[in-house]
């Protein structure tokens, strides 16, 4: 029964028992009330009534009213009888002296007459007592005849003073000054707003949360629906009083009702005094009770429990409580799983059915997920009801205890306990601490004290009680109603604060509590109730006002703009605590635009909404692990390629096989390392993509500076590239020539380093004979020619050039020279870009294709084509074969492929393609951006991965026009990492492959050598070059391999080349 009904029916029974009486009967009230100390105090109060039902207006016909809640006593059965259906507290007889120092008494009479049929009129006449100033005016009511079994007694709708102005004086002063302390400035809402922030910030990042005044518990929901899930799931909701269950069926047709049942269960007494084993049990019965009435077929229901206490969660279905709160308290439940003590209750109760707890959330994340959708996507959700509460989207990476894992979770924040560190002890008022000390809970959950309507409606009342008692209202008196908590109902004080009914509807609400009230006191009342309930409007404001900054800050963002989910009485009840709220909002935090979306179907809705996005979840994250388990690589799967790796580099080195090895392992003839004692001027030609550079390398002793450098960088446009070799190296020496006149250089005839990235036969140091084209150049007149020759040809076409091409290098063999001038043990080069490549220095004694055994020579490996034979067709998933049977060269440089930058954003275009076919991202929607070739580039990898939250990922895709939700933003990143990744260990593979030949050169029973490394991809993309680095030790145990970032580029290398030429 609600209040609003237990009243009614309080005053339906007190007519009962009036309607026996004669029409001659008077009835007399005496009412003594007197204080014996605080008055807020209910368990304090004595209050007597004298009732006279008697016609012939002798004592001895009188009944007696005594309630003394200080002590118990016996009553007669007389008495017993009159008052047992509404009261069960002790008596006393009053007193026939009246003490007016320390007592006040009312008695007024009610004559009841006969008149027409269907009309009573009852005259309420005042009694002269002394120090009683109030009287009432007449009025009638319909009754009921007098041969009716029972009659109802009048409801009084109007009270009138006994002055006639209607004018209403001010609140007075005395009252006003008790109760300022409900007035807070912006200065002191500002205050809170920082303390507010400050406690979030200071609570994310501490593990251990006690002793803290905010929880920030993980909620482990990470996910909002996206109008994708299907199915029927049940949500299951838990309140102090009650439990709720509805049915959820998400379909294709939007057109049917997503809510087909729910039900409501009040909690019998039984299980509310019972303990928390008896709960589920009787949650379980609810279930199985609620499915009993439904005409379905299905058998299993994924389930959602809004659970409204706070809870330590380590998933989304494993929660343990942190403790109780909204005054229930059952025992038994402590340290143990929520989810699996519901599991076991469903199991035992409902066997005809097979429900799985998918998840638990608290109600406020409930409201969260109820309200979020595509048009409103909400990241807060706020409680304004018998208790209040937030939570809100966070920074996964944010959270302590949360790892490095990309994307956001939900917080519950438990902002009800903010205070309890004494961060708004400044802001209590004397009434505070009078009701925070007759709660359960004296010193804890300070904010929610201030803001939820369960004690605001106490704090009206105890703000009435002590003013009262001090003499400031009601001319001093008190009732029992006044001084018995719950009395008091938001409602009324909704309607109290009313501008236009509020007078009317305070003497009514006065009325009810037994008071006798002047406009002046229903005006003083009226005032208070406004002051208490804008401050819990001020308030929410500044404590939700600290949580936006925290999030517009987070995200680096000037100014934001965002939607709250809100449910719970206080926001529904009146536009003027909305208001409030919005408008304080704005005055704090100007730079943040906050819409509210009402929560229509509550946190049991959302809960059931967190099950079905479990589920879809579970089934993308099934349909994804199948995609991408090919680029899943074993340690077994990258040990059989580094020894297929091995065999091959046998093969190209031996002169027997070297004609049939897919792996060329080239001779460079540059035999030597630069050792530091190389001086001059030299120049650089770096050609290796559609960017060429042309530096200026002087080369000095370290204490004059060591190596410096002058370039500048040139583009070869694509129909050069794909023209012809007179117009792609008449091209490029024009280039060279507006670099000598910028720099003054022109016929000084200095030696030039070639560094030409594209696979040679070097038949010595200055004479490179091209293979093939790379790297998208197909210039006709090339392949089969000495590209120096080609290059001193388009010289001899212009005039004034006088250059002395000394060396040709391919850019992994500069890269490894750029780094030795630095490292001494740099024996390798690597290139991880547009490209993939390596070189190293080997013995003379094993290369077959060159003449002589004594030390050493560069190899350039040419790895990029390996497994061209066939032999990666194990390492080759699906997306590789589209990669390649769409490339330019397909069939050829298949290792590199699965490797360079140039196409790994390719291969993660064809897997969100294969995704979003199966409705794993993107809703299943193939955006005609996904079907570009080549729309995912290097850096757009590298920027994903590198990516510390989902955001930076949403705007990389925006950049590309994709509009994506935060999890299709995690999803694009899984696939850049899984791709990247695979790229990473391969490339290993080779690398563990080379550092282990070199120590068995070397007879080294362990090595230590160093990595000389460029390229985009290792430069750009932090994740790569620490997978590849960490798999490179793991290959190779008895190497300690150090990687050095060339950051010269190997157009520095191709200038030492030239000086150890020059120097030798």
């Amino acid at each position: 029964m609600s209040s609003s009904d237990h009243r009614r029916s309080r005053l339906n029974a007190s007519g009962s028992n009036m309607s026996g009486f004669s029409p001659s009967s008077r009835v007399s009230f005496v009412l003594n009330t007197s204080a014996e100390s605080d008055p807020s105090i209910e368990d304090t109060r004595k209050v007597s009534f004298l009732l006279d039902a008697s016609t012939d207006r002798h004592h001895s016909s009188n009944t007696l009213f005594a309630f003394n809640t200080t002590g118990p006593r016996a009553i007669d059965p007389l008495e017993m009888n009159t008052i047992s259906r509404h009261s069960r507290e002790s008596f006393r007889t009053p007193k026939q002296e009246h003490d007016n120092a320390s007592s006040s008494f009312v008695s007024f009479a009610i004559s009841h007459s006969s008149g027409a049929q269907g009309s009573r009129e009852f005259q309420i006449t005042p009694k002269s007592r002394t120090n009683i100033t109030s009287s009432f005016a007449s009025f009638s009511k319909t009754g009921l005849d007098s041969d009716k079994k029972e009659r109802e007694m009048a409801f009084v709708h109007r009270l009138a003073p006994r002055r006639a102005s209607s004018k209403v004086s001010p609140v007075s002063d005395q009252i006003q000054k008790r109760i300022e302390g409900f007035y807070l400035s912006k200065e002191k809402l500002l205050q809170v707003k920082d303390a507010m922030l400050a406690a979030m910030e200071r609570c994310l990042k501490q593990k251990v949360k006690e002793g803290n005044s905010l929880l920030m518990l993980p909620t482990y929901v990470c996910a909002m629906p996206d109008d994708t899930e299907r199915g029927d799931f049940l949500g299951l909701e838990l309140y102090y009083n009650q439990a709720k269950v509805l049915l959820l069926q998400l379909t294709d047709n939007l057109e049917e009702p997503e809510i087909l049942k729910k039900k409501s269960f009040p909690l019998p007494e039984k299980v509310m005094s019972g303990n928390g084993e008896q709960v589920f049990e009787f949650l379980a019965q609810c279930l199985a009770t609620f499915l009993s009435g439904l005409n379905i077929n299905t058998k299993f229901f994924p389930l959602g429990f809004s659970f409204p206490f706070p809870c330590e969660h380590t998933s989304l279905s494993q929660c343990k409580l942190i403790r109780w709160s909204m005054n229930c308290r059952w025992p038994g439940m402590e340290e143990h799983d929520v989810a699996q003590m519901l599991q076991i209750a469903i199991n035992q109760y409902c066997k005809d059915y097979q429900i799985e707890v998918l998840a638990i959330v608290n109600n406020t994340v409930g409201i969260l997920l109820s309200c979020s959708s595509e048009t409103e996507p909400c990241d807060i959700g706020l409680l304004l009801d018998f208790g209040t509460n937030c939570c809100y989207m966070e920074e996964t990476q944010r959270i302590v205890g949360m790892g490095d894992d990309a994307g956001r979770m939900c917080l519950n924040v438990e902002w009800g306990s903010f205070g309890n560190s004494a961060e708004m002890d400044d802001l209590l008022t004397e009434f505070d601490l009078i009701m925070d000390k007759q709660s359960t809970d004296q010193g804890k959950h300070r904010f929610e004290k201030l803001v939820g309507s369960k004690h605001l409606c106490e704090l009206v009342r105890v703000t009435l009680a002590n003013l009262a008692e001090k003499g400031e209202l009601f001319n001093g008196v008190l009732t029992p109603t006044l001084l018995t908590k719950g009395n008091l109902e938001l409602q009324d004080i909704v309607e109290i604060i009313d501008d236009k009914v509020g007078l009317a509807k305070a003497k009514n609400f006065l009325l009810r509590l037994g008071l006798v009230a002047s406009n002046q006191d229903c005006f003083q009342v009226q005032q208070i109730c406004q002051a208490v309930f804008t401050r819990s409007a001020n308030l929410c404001a500044a404590g939700l006002a600290g949580l936006l900054t925290h999030i517009r800050t987070v995200q680096g963002l000037s100014t934001l703009k965002t939607f709250v989910a809100v449910d719970g009485e206080l926001f529904e009840s009146q536009t003027q605590y909305r208001e409030i709220l919005q408008q304080i909002l704005k005055s704090l935090v100007p730079e943040c635009t906050v819409h509210f979306v009402l929560s229509e179907n509550g946190s049991g809705y959302g809960a059931a909404l967190a099950a079905a996005v479990a589920m879809r979840l579970r089934g993308q994250q099934k349909g994804m692990a199948q995609i991408l388990a090919p680029f899943q690589l074993s340690m077994v799967d990258l040990e059989r390629l580094q020894s297929l790796m091995r065999q091959e580099m046998e093969k190209g080195l031996g002169k027997e096989t070297h004609d049939t090895s897919i792996v060329r392992m080239l001779p460079t003839y540059v035999r030597h390392l630069p050792d530091g004692t190389e001086r001059g001027d030299f120049l650089a030609l770096d050609l290796g993509g559609t960017n060429f550079r042309v530096l200026l390398v002087q080369v000095q002793s370290k204490e004059e500076g060591g190596v410096h450098m002058t370039s500048e960088i040139y583009t070869v446009p694509l129909e050069i590239a794909q023209s012809d070799a007179e117009k792609l190296f008449g091209h490029i020496v024009s280039c060279m020539v507006d670099f000598h006149n910028k720099h003054n250089i022109l016929g000084r005839g200095l030696p030039l380093g070639f560094t030409f990235s594209f696979p040679c036969h070097q038949v010595s140091l200055d004479k490179g004979i091209l293979l093939r084209w790379t790297k998208g150049f197909s210039a006709e007149g090339c392949v089969g020619e000495d590209a120096v020759a080609l290059l001193k040809e388009a010289m001899q076409r212009t005039p004034d050039v006088d250059i002395d091409v000394v060396a040709i290098v391919n850019d992994t063999v500069g890269t490894m020279m750029s780094c030795a001038y630095g490292d001494p043990k740099c024996e390798v080069g690597l290139i991880v870009g547009t490209g993939c490549n390596a070189c190293y220095m080997e013995e003379m004694r094993n290369i077959g294709t060159v003449e002589g055994d004594e030390g050493r020579m560069c190899v350039n490996m040419e790895w990029g084509a390996f497994g061209d034979d066939g032999c990666l067709e194990h390492y080759m998933t699906s997306f590789d074969k589209k990669v390649d049977a769409h490339s330019i060269n397909a069939g050829q440089q298949r290792y590199e492929k699965l490797i360079s930058g140039m196409y790994l954003g390719e291969i993660v275009r064809y897997i969100l393609l294969e995704l979003a076919s199966h409705n794993i991202i993107f809703k299943g929607r193939e955006s005609s951006i996904l079907n570009t070739k080549d729309i995912f580039p290097t850096k757009f990898l590298s920027s994903v991965e590198d990516s510390e939250g989902h955001q930076n990922v949403c705007s990389a895709l925006e950049e590309l026009g994709l509009s994506v939700s935060p999890e299709d933003a995690l999803m694009v990143q899984e696939v850049c990492h899984t791709v990247s990744a695979r790229a990473a260990k391969v490339c290993a593979a080779g690398v563990a492959a080379v550092v282990e030949k070199i120590r068995e050169n070397k007879r080294m029973a362990k090595l230590e050598v160093t990595v000389g490394v460029d390229g985009t991809l290792y430069k750009m993309h932090k994740y790569f070059s620490k997978k590849l680095h960490d798999t490179v030790a793991q290959l190779a145990p008895n190497c300690t391999v150090k990687f050095l970032l060339s950051e010269d580029g190997s157009g520095k290398g191709a200038a030492l080349i030239a000086a150890v030429a020059a120097h030798t």
